[in-house]
């Protein structure tokens, strides 16, 4: 197990996700948005909607959670069957994607400027991106790389070396589920609150996990500051509104010396929101590069983390 995962993160650093392949996350989302359109009806109760939430994450969850140990257990059978194992875990840990999107963020910024940014951006945040300033633009990309770095790296990495191929469609499930109808929105608030409850159960300590992490990084980044880092995240991560965001952006608003979070805009309306960090608010395209490369070498990190714990599992 632990092998095979080092070999995936190896592998998704060298070539991320192949188009040709089938996403398993788009298959969960289609599954969820085909349950919200028939279970989520306004006319229904609040507690009939947490009621109607509650079976459609445990529809998606069991069938993701099936699919994966049917994989792992008939497929992996098979003669050569591990490379299916190989090839979902390669695909459900977004390390090379997350740079990916933000190198665009980086180039659309320099090519077509603020308007260019802010629809790069917009890929991959949920906030309304239509008045970002560039200083704006490059926060919210720090601070979605910093966030995808736990639910995005450690926490596929942790719920796979505890629970296998099963564990981790099961957590990528809830993760897909909360992103899709976790809102607080009028549509969601009841719908999605299980989704959202039990994802935020479920990235409690590899989020923390990951802050730790992005500490240690910090000590080997050009610039960076571990010591401001770890006081930051120590000081600030509460003051998210998650209960585990908060912990990788803190560790990346100290150890880059910026000041992220902050209020920002939704569809929804404005959102307030304290600032964790108290360095530059005025973050910049150079700001977003140490930040990919504080990313980088946590994930070199966590490898290395992978590779002791595959090591004390041969020598047992």
């Amino acid at each position: 197990g632990a092998i095979l995962l080092l070999i995936a993160l190896a592998l998704d650093w060298l070539i991320g996700d192949p188009r040709w392949l089938p996403h398993p996350v788009r298959l969960m989302g289609a599954a969820t948005a085909f349950l919200d359109a028939r279970l989520n009806r306004a006319k229904r109760g609040a507690g009939e909607r947490i009621m109607r939430g509650l079976l459609a994450l445990l529809a998606v969850l069991t069938l993701s959670a099936l699919a994966g140990w049917a994989v792992a257990n008939f497929v992996g059978a098979l003669s050569f069957g591990w490379i299916a194992e190989l090839a979902l875990v390669t695909l459900l840990v977004a390390q090379r994607g997350m740079v990916s999107h933000t190198l665009r963020v980086i180039r659309a910024l320099k090519r077509d400027g603020v308007a260019g940014g802010r629809t790069a951006v917009g890929e991959i945040v949920g906030r309304e991106t239509a008045e970002l300033d560039e200083p704006g633009i490059a926060r919210a990309a720090i601070e979605s790389c910093a966030e995808s770095y736990s639910d995005g790296v450690i926490a596929p990495i942790f719920w796979y070396l505890l629970l296998g191929l099963p564990g981790l469609m099961a957590y990528k499930a809830v993760n897909t589920m909360d992103s899709m109808i976790g809102h607080k929105s009028e549509r969601y608030a009841a719908f999605g609150m299980v989704a959202a409850r039990l994802d935020d159960a479920l990235n409690w300590l590899p989020a923390r996990i990951s802050g730790a992490l992005i500490v240690c990084a910090a000590l080997f980044v050009p610039g960076a500051a571990p010591g401001k880092a770890l006081s930051i995240m120590l000081r600030d991560a509460r003051k998210h509104v998650s209960p585990n965001a908060g912990w990788p952006e803190a560790a990346s608003a100290g150890a880059l010396d910026l000041a992220l979070l902050g209020p920002r805009r939704y569809a929804g309306g404005d959102a307030k929101a304290d600032w964790l960090g108290d360095g530059r608010v005025r973050a910049t395209l150079v700001d977003i590069r140490r930040m990919l490369a504080l990313f980088g070498v946590a994930c070199f990190l966590a490898a290395g983390l992978v590779a002791l714990i595959a090591l004390l599992i041969q020598t047992r």
